[in-house]
């Protein structure tokens, strides 16, 4: 009895990893406000999980308030519960229990919104008003809840039966959560902040367990020999090879730890991958800036685009730049036409990155599911120049696009809630990169 419901267990989990030709991955449906129908196999199951987690904050202290200025992603002072990296999390606040007071208790001053502060319901920064009661250097004390975000697991256990795994909540970066020995995932539910149910876009079934990675170039037909031949022989030849990763924030990267940057992984893989050359990985990055503004900036400035760029006569320049993603195909065609003749100019051989994908919102994506291809005509812009002009394109976009497959929703890749990626977001870069150096 006991050898049949082992090799019962055995079937489940084979089923539902596809491990037999054909078979379907988990089907996850609604069943309720906070339950979830999973079918694996021949096996189903109506699951329950739980709410988002609230958390209650009373009398956090604040030595002083902005003016209730700025964009809105960044008005005022953020509240520090549901702060992400250099910003405040949208949605997650409850708007309508934040209360100001002019001191810790029930008893202090209340301070009274639209007259002497205000809120950014949405983004939860809230400021001070000018002609209020709060003066510039005087300390305030907020109380509110605010909801943070999970992933959770549903598994396959050792003896075929499916359950759900909670997750640790964070405020933006949401893990999946370890499971036990024996167990499958087969999908995850993410409760993206404070929402009253659940949804279908919720449901993340794994799909696929990695990125579908390129076949393997016939011989002298790498991404590398046909674009990068100058920098490949160097790499081959164990020579010297000067590399330059121009961007944005995303590349100056101030906000994670030195070896978790794209650069830094990139570099590290590609020494392993090479390890007689030489590798020097120099790093220009801009937080908010683009191509157009590093080529603008004067002589003499910090950020001079001949100064900071060209003059360093790299073997190969890397860019990376989302903050591009405003232009269209027409304008990346001019502008990455006049950035190539700089190049070749200086004898550097070029990859373009593609970027990530920033908040849903901003890139008129309603959803995380079903994502797969870039909704930008910036990045469709990029095909088409490399495409055009035989310029090694690393299309990390892509690999952000099928993140939902491998039954994760990409925003918990973001560390501010908004565009910059954490190190697994960062490895993406590095996998799009080594894989133009794929023998």
């Amino acid at each position: 009895m006991m050898r049949r419901m082992v090799c019962a267990a055995v079937v489940w989990v084979a089923v539902c990893l596809g491990i037999w030709a054909g078979a379907a991955p988990a089907k996850m449906e609604l069943a309720g406000a906070w339950q979830v129908k999973v079918t694996c196999g021949e096996q189903t199951a109506v699951l329950v999980v739980d709410p988002p987690d609230m958390v209650t904050v009373v009398d956090e202290a604040y030595e002083r308030l902005a003016l209730f200025q700025g964009p809105e992603w960044r008005r005022g002072t953020p509240l520090l519960g549901p702060k992400a990296e250099a910003c405040s999390v949208a949605g997650a606040l409850d708007p309508a229990t934040l209360v100001v007071r002019a001191g810790p208790g029930a008893t202090a001053q209340l301070f009274e919104r639209g007259k002497d502060y205000q809120l950014e319901p949405r983004w939860a920064g809230f400021g001070r008003l000018e002609g209020g009661a709060i003066a510039a250097d005087r300390p305030v004390y907020a109380s509110y809840r605010y909801a943070m975000m999970r992933l959770d697991s549903v598994v396959l256990k050792a003896d075929g039966s499916l359950a759900v795994r909670k997750g640790v909540p964070h405020v933006a970066t949401p893990r999946q959560p370890e499971i036990g020995d024996g167990e499958t995932r087969v999908g995850n539910v993410w409760l993206a902040g404070r929402v009253e149910r659940l949804t279908d876009d919720h449901l993340f079934p794994i799909l696929e367990h990695a990125y579908p990675e390129p076949k393997s170039a016939p011989p002298g037909a790498s991404a590398a020999e046909r674009y990068l031949p100058k920098t490949l022989a160097k790499l081959r030849a164990g020579q010297p090879v000067r590399i330059l990763a121009w961007g944005d924030s995303v590349t100056e990267c101030v906000y994670l730890p030195f070896q978790q940057k794209w650069q830094e992984q990139f570099a590290t893989r590609l020494r392993a991958r090479f390890p007689d050359a030489s590798i020097v990985m120099l790093s220009e990055g801009w937080g908010g800036r683009t191509t157009t503004a590093f080529r603008k900036e004067p002589p003499g400035s910090p950020r001079n685009y001949a100064e900071k760029v060209l003059a360093l006569k790299p073997d190969l320049i890397v860019s990376e730049f989302i903050n591009d993603a405003y232009m269209n195909e027409a304008a990346v065609l001019e502008n990455y036409g006049a950035i190539l003749k700089d190049f070749q100019r200086i004898g550097a051989e070029w990859v373009i990155l593609t970027p990530h994908y920033a908040r849903p919102d901003w890139m008129g994506l309603t959803r995380e599911r079903e994502i797969d291809n870039d909704p930008r005509p910036y990045v469709r812009g990029l095909r088409l120049f490399a495409e055009n002009n035989s310029v090694a394109l690393a299309d990390a976009s892509l690999r952000w696009g099928r993140l939902w497959r491998q039954g994760v929703p990409y925003s918990t890749l973001l560390v501010n809630a908004i565009n910059h990626p954490d190190e697994r977001g960062m490895a993406l870069f590095a996998d799009a990169l080594m894989a133009l150096f794929q023998d």
